[in-house]
């Protein structure tokens, strides 16, 4: 028996919406956040447990298919795509020179230096 993959329309969309606001593979997220969280404190046995969030909620959206979404995915997209948005729109005057601002957005998956 085939299994139904049809999604609700609204899931569909907001998909769509976080793959073009998360524009950094799921590797490079992974690599930011490793390097953000290592800070002075050692990682313990598992370094994807002491990942900083939500950047690890968005890491293991960006690790599933679009059939293997929960209600909470959905959720975590939803939220990380009205953050960026939100980040965007209040772009510092000194802009991509703003680490503050720019480090903010990279632990959402979105980094301002990368072409559309």
């Amino acid at each position: 028996m085939a299994r139904d993959t049809r999604l609700d329309p609204q899931v569909e969309a907001i998909w769509d919406d976080f793959h073009a606001e998360v524009n950094v593979t799921s590797e490079k997220l992974r690599q930011w956040l490793l390097t953000r969280g290592s800070g002075e404190e050692a990682f313990g046995p598992d370094p994807d447990l002491d990942l900083p969030e939500p950047g690890r909620q968005i890491l293991a959206v960006l690790r599933k298919r679009k059939v293997d979404l929960t209600p909470e995915d959905v959720e975590v997209m939803r939220e990380a795509v009205a953050r960026i948005q939100e980040l965007t729109a209040q772009r510092p005057r000194r802009g991509n020179a703003d680490d503050e601002w720019r480090h903010a957005l990279l632990d959402l998956g979105h980094d301002v230096l990368v072409e559309r």
